[in-house]
């Protein structure tokens, strides 16, 4: 098993932390690419074989640009915060849909220091996806249990996360029993991960069976609105 990041990683981040501006950027532009954004693209091409085998509708993508790796630059055009650079390294494994312009579900990871990540499901969904979701909860509330509530789902991501509505969603009633689910905003689960679990050799075997616990959870996500998974 193959160890993807290092103590490095962290390491710069926290340093970038510190001196976030463009002249020093520069002269550790070395160390980014050797501890950060190498490590990171070997990882996502790492992913991609077995991604397939989980599902054929997303994909990792080791571009250095435009792929599942987010880029380090901040877009700064509307944020009082100016600080160039972002502290933390962000992959997603985007659903093909994404192409097309549909916000579809998706795999993510985080690392920062001092809070690492995996992410699953879709964040803000359009209005008409969301209504999708919600219905497909008040028809099928079993297996919408079974992909939130199992032992091992809930062992790996704890509860569903995000925003909610303060009252029910249109069309839906107060006293539904899932009426909790149903008025999400969000339909997120996030597992926790440590710095030591990051750098161990191990971890892409860790990541990738957390990618498989969430299956009937994305499955669900995505045939309510409707992508295939």
């Amino acid at each position: 098993m193959a160890r993807h990041f290092t103590p490095r990683l962290f390491a710069f981040l926290k340093d970038l932390r510190e001196h976030n501006d463009r002249a020093w950027f520069q002269a550790n532009q070395a160390r980014f690419e050797e501890d950060v954004r190498e490590p990171a693209l070997r990882f996502i091409e790492d992913v991609s074989g077995p991604l397939l085998k989980v599902s054929e509708h997303f994909t990792a993508d080791a571009r250095k640009v435009g792929g599942s790796l987010f880029r380090i630059q901040r877009d700064t055009r509307f944020s009082s915060d100016k600080s160039p650079y972002k502290t933390q390294v962000g992959i997603q494994f985007r659903h093909v849909a994404t192409r097309a312009d549909v916000h579809a579900p998706g795999y993510y990871l985080h690392l920062e220091p001092g809070n690492c990540f995996a992410g699953v499901g879709l964040w803000h969904p359009s209005t008409e996806h969301a209504y999708a979701i919600r219905h497909k909860i008040a028809d099928e509330g079993a297996a919408w249990k079974r992909a939130t509530r199992s032992a091992r789902f809930t062992g790996a991501y704890g509860g569903l996360q995000g925003e909610s509505l303060v009252r029910p969603p249109r069309g839906f009633d107060d006293g539904h029993p899932l009426i909790d689910d149903l008025k999400r905003k969000d339909f997120l689960a996030t597992a926790r991960l440590t710095q030591k679990q990051v750098t161990s050799d191990g971890f892409l075997e860790e990541y990738l069976a957390a990618v498989k616990t969430a299956t009937p959870f994305m499955r669900f996500l995505c045939e309510a609105i409707g992508v295939g998974f």
